[in-house]
């Protein structure tokens, strides 16, 4: 039986250990019981664990284990909690060799009025991550939601094309060449609204009509050259009807772009999981991912966590269930080679956006990310450690292999 790696076998996580209690018996016990693993090893009258040895024991960290794959690995970064808590800062400087802004760089945040920028955030993430070597992705130019409560009773359809234009290229020319990736449009397929081609009736649709798409991109391209420009999206992961459904039309207008010349790099599959429901994860995901690698875009798993809303209140069970949906999409979504990069969104539970929207009925808080509120590893960790490990050796991608 394959075995999941066990904190003993990573000396950084063995020295955080001693230095915080960052792991605990508890923490590992779950982990053993939850995948049946066979061989284990008592220490003392610790709880079990398991034993992997030469290549493995070498590995320190998430970030570590995917350079070892010539993957990036990395989260989505709470910047008021990264300047606030010390910990949560180290933790990041850990474990990530990626980092995005959580709402840093989203339109609203940045935009309390139609004529001022909130740089302050977004400057300290930037700041935070070339300090500590690690790669920055921006997210994003151009969203639904999260707009400034200012824009509907000022975006026309006489100035929507300069409002866009204008906010790329002023955050997108401060943050250039300091940017890895921009999620230049966020989530513009929703099939339920009707649209031709399946675009969302989303507000800049609406003053803009489709074109604002190829706009953006393109604008995006001529402010900052170096950075790889990305579509990202949701509900594209299961076998679900209505998830097949989106992969064809995101799939099409990828394809529609690369056609006329649009400078489009990348593919972002956010990977919002839901534990306790029957979604399965496998061919139709595989073919998509392939036939997005087959027109030259890279792929990155960006957005991954694990909802645990449908789950009942035990700890052991929630983390039983959430760690094996990580380890079940990502064999599926890390077998890709095309794929170079998986960011959780967010690190710690103690951060997650999933506490505050439509959270759990009975208002436990989720335990849905590799990090539990207290900072030490979950299950779900050792799964994605160990998803990393089992994942294919890739080429490292560089801006330099923009497609």
């Amino acid at each position: 039986m394959h075995l999941f790696p066990s904190p003993n076998d990573y000396p950084d996580l063995k020295r955080l250990q001693d230095r915080r209690s960052f792991i605990t018996g508890a923490a590992v016990a779950t982990s053993a019981a939850m995948f049946g693993l066979a061989g284990c090893r008592h220490m003392g009258s610790a709880a079990p664990v398991s034993v992997r040895s030469g290549a493995l024991a070498s590995l320190q960290t998430l970030a570590a284990a995917g350079r070892q794959r010539g993957l990036l690995v990395g989260s989505a970064v709470d910047v008021k909690a990264l300047r606030a808590s010390p910990e949560y800062a180290q933790l990041i400087r850990e474990q990530c060799a990626i980092v995005v802004g959580e709402n840093a760089m989203k339109f609203g945040p940045m935009r309390p009025a139609p004529d001022t920028y909130f740089f302050d955030d977004a400057d300290y993430l930037v700041d935070f991550a070339g300090h500590a070597g690690i790669q920055v992705r921006g997210h994003n130019f151009v969203w639904h939601r999260q707009l400034p409560y200012w824009f509907d009773g000022y975006a026309t359809k006489a100035n929507a094309e300069r409002l866009l234009v204008e906010h790329i290229e002023r955050v997108g020319g401060r943050y250039r060449g300091r940017i890895q990736s921009w999620d230049v449009c966020n989530e513009v397929i929703h099939l339920p609204d009707g649209k031709a081609n399946g675009l969302r009736d989303a507000p800049w649709y609406r003053l803009l009509g489709p074109g604002y798409i190829d706009l953006a991109y393109r604008t995006a391209r001529r402010v900052d050259p170096h950075a790889m420009l990305c579509y990202n999206d949701y509900d594209i992961e299961s076998e679900a009807p209505a998830h097949a459904a989106k992969r064809t039309a995101v799939l099409a207008m990828v394809r529609g772009m690369k056609q006329r010349g649009v400078p489009i790099d990348a593919m972002g599959i956010q990977g919002h999981i839901s534990a306790g429901l029957s979604n399965k994860y496998g061919a139709g995901l595989t073919v998509f991912l392939n036939e997005v690698k087959a027109i030259d875009l890279k792929l990155f798993i960006s957005e991954m966590d694990v909802n645990d809303r449908a789950l009942p209140p035990a700890n052991d069970a929630r983390d039983r269930e959430v760690a094996t949906r990580y380890k079940q999409f990502l064999d599926v979504g890390l077998a890709n080679e095309g794929v170079f990069a998986l960011l959780t969104w967010g690190l710690t539970d103690r951060y997650t956006w999933l506490n505050g929207e439509d959270s759990r009925e009975d208002h436990l808080p989720e335990r849905c990310l590799p990090f539990d509120a207290e900072l030490k590893p979950t299950a779900s960790f050792f799964a994605e450690l160990d998803a990393i490990m089992q994942a294919p050796m890739r080429k490292v991608v560089s801006n330099k292999d923009r497609a």
